[in-house]
């Protein structure tokens, strides 16, 4: 059975996720040692961010096996930080993918956007035709080169 839940009520895949984080979206690593270090800090930032109204983590499980995750945090990255607040990480692990899951976990992050009053949600990505279909549009190509997009929520 699929059900998402706030990391902060199901702390026992914090590490799970920041391990999946760390691999997908981190720096490359020279050592374990480093690896984890890197790990156990996105850890305590999750953990540090739990009572932020701009920052949340929402997990899809599947009985208790963790299918995937999405996050709204209060900036993303060095470009356009007069944003806030943002959608990012939306990650579906690969044996998972392809099933419907990604929509799942948009739904959810939005209705839990709207549920904290925000009127928009930004995101950046490199992915093409992606976001759209699930309400995002397209702002302005960032210096990086990402795409820039706002989820209205109104």
């Amino acid at each position: 059975m699929l059900k998402i839940y706030n990391i902060k009520d199901k702390t026992e895949f914090l590490r799970e996720v920041a391990t999946l984080t760390q691999k997908e979206w981190g720096r490359k690593t020279n050592s374990k040692k480093e690896f984890e270090e890197k790990v156990d800090k996105k850890i305590d930032k999750i953990v540090h961010n739990f009572d932020n109204p701009l920052y949340c983590k929402l997990i899809l499980l599947k009985g208790d096996i963790l299918v995937g995750f999405i996050s709204i945090f209060p900036t993303d990255g060095e470009e356009k930080k007069d944003l806030s607040p943002w959608y990012a990480t939306m990650y579906v692990k690969e044996e998972f993918r392809r099933k419907g899951y990604s929509k799942l976990l948009n739904t959810a992050i939005l209705q839990e956007a709207k549920k904290r009053g925000f009127k928009k949600l930004y995101l950046k990505t490199n992915l093409v035709n992606y976001y759209e279909k699930f309400g995002a549009k397209f702002l302005d190509t960032l210096n990086n080169g990402e795409k820039l997009y706002c989820f209205e929520l109104e």
